[in-house]
């Protein structure tokens, strides 16, 4: 049978004054867990997670096809213009060298100095390879022997080709949309689901540690001596905040790191992201979502004495996380003005998973941020009434021996 300890203050005790006696248990929370190695680790894992997957981003960015060196005999020196708008019409990217004679060329050729040498003069002009052309400089020469015979074709009838290629070059279709364009940011992509990520893993982290330490306190009975000081809401309050502050850091921490990161290698266009708006967004709804969280946590914490059944008793909290996390980074970063992601973004306890992201998305009104805010905020004093009933009723009942 479960038994129930009385909470009154022994005889000769001071009881501290209630914001000292949170301040208390605050101090003895962040002392410990920044002693604590695996909090450590776990910092700079994630931080070195962060700083890498910048590197890897940038490597993968830049590591496009480099562009297709052509060389020039002084006789074909006036195509070079010629070449380079070719290919960039096309989408090729082309760069003209100019060699000493064509023995010289054909010598860099064979050395892959070269991917192609154009001999010859700017009317006649043949091109040698080592063994083909190829898909992506091909298309590119056969385009110029093109307009080459064309100029021919006009010149014979009396025409003047340097008119008629003009006027072929800025020659555009005309192009009538019917829907709305198609814009995907591969930045902001990148971001929000950083953003969705980050925060979930720090929510349920610190969230779990609050959990775990109250059923700590009360398998070693330390929670008896504390509450011969402290009140029980004092020891709940006192947790949150310390562990927040923990937590905050650490987020805070991994945040300075990606911003950091993105903004040294230029993965983001500043006048397209802001990213010390998404970082300022995310500190401030990870401490809206971690205390909302870790209230619910370490009232359900108080229930069980036993760690192996922190699991079973945080199941529903847990599942309250999830749901947004979900939507948020499967959902959100490829349709951000869904109906559903802007609906839950909405509403507290998905809020602080889902409206980081849309604003590191950019598909988020400051108007809209601040009533999300608004109302979690709004339901945290119903959460700390909530969760200081439980916590009080259930810290000094015990698992019988």
């Amino acid at each position: 049978m479960s038994t129930t300890r009385p909470t009154t203050v022994e005889p000769g005790a001071t009881e501290l004054s209630s914001w000292g006696a949170i301040r208390l248990v605050a101090g003895r929370e962040i002392t410990t867990r920044l002693r604590s190695k695996s909090f450590v680790w776990l910092t700079v894992l994630l931080v070195a997670a962060v700083v890498l997957g910048g590197v890897v981003l940038n490597l993968a960015s830049s590591s496009g096809p480099s562009a297709q060196r052509v060389g020039l005999t002084p006789g074909t020196a006036p195509l070079a213009q010629t070449v380079t708008a070719t290919g960039d019409a096309l989408g090729t990217q082309v760069e003209t060298v100019e060699v000493p004679d064509e023995a010289a060329g054909e010598e860099q050729v064979r050395d892959g100095d070269l991917d192609a040498l154009l001999t010859g003069t700017a009317e006649d002009w043949t091109v040698v390879v080592e063994s083909g052309l190829g898909e992506t400089l091909g298309p590119v020469l056969t385009t110029m022997a093109r307009q080459t015979a064309l100029a021919d074709a006009v010149e014979e009838l009396g025409g003047d080709p340097a008119e008629v290629s003009s006027e072929m070059a800025t020659a555009q279709p005309s192009v009538r949309t019917i829907g709305e364009p198609s814009e995907f940011d591969p930045a902001r992509y990148v971001t929000g689901l950083v953003t969705g990520i980050l925060l979930f893993m720090a929510i349920m982290i610190s969230g779990q540690l609050i959990a775990q330490g109250v059923v700590e306190e009360k398998t070693s009975r330390v929670v008896e001596l504390l509450l011969a000081t402290v009140r029980p809401w004092h020891l709940m309050a006192g947790k949150v905040l310390g562990i927040g502050l923990v937590g905050l850091g650490q987020v805070a921490l991994v945040v300075a790191a990606g911003v950091g990161t993105a903004l040294g290698l230029g993965l983001v266009d500043a006048s397209t992201i802001d990213l010390g708006a998404a970082a300022a967004w995310a500190l401030v709804w990870f401490v809206v979502g971690f205390v909302s969280y870790a209230l619910l946590m370490a009232g359900l914490g108080a229930l069980v004495s036993r760690q192996e059944d922190v699991g079973a008793v945080t199941t529903p909290v847990t599942f309250l996380m999830v749901v947004p996390y979900v939507v948020g980074v499967s959902v959100a970063p490829w349709a951000p003005d869904n109906p559903l992601v802007v609906w839950l973004s909405y509403v507290p306890l998905c809020s602080p998973l889902l409206m980081p992201v849309r604003i590191a998305l950019g598909s988020a009104e400051t108007w809209e941020a601040l009533l999300a805010l608004g109302l979690s905020v709004a339901l945290i004093p119903v959460l700390v009434w909530l969760a200081a009933k439980i916590y009080s009723n259930a810290v000094l009942r015990t698992a019988p021996a």
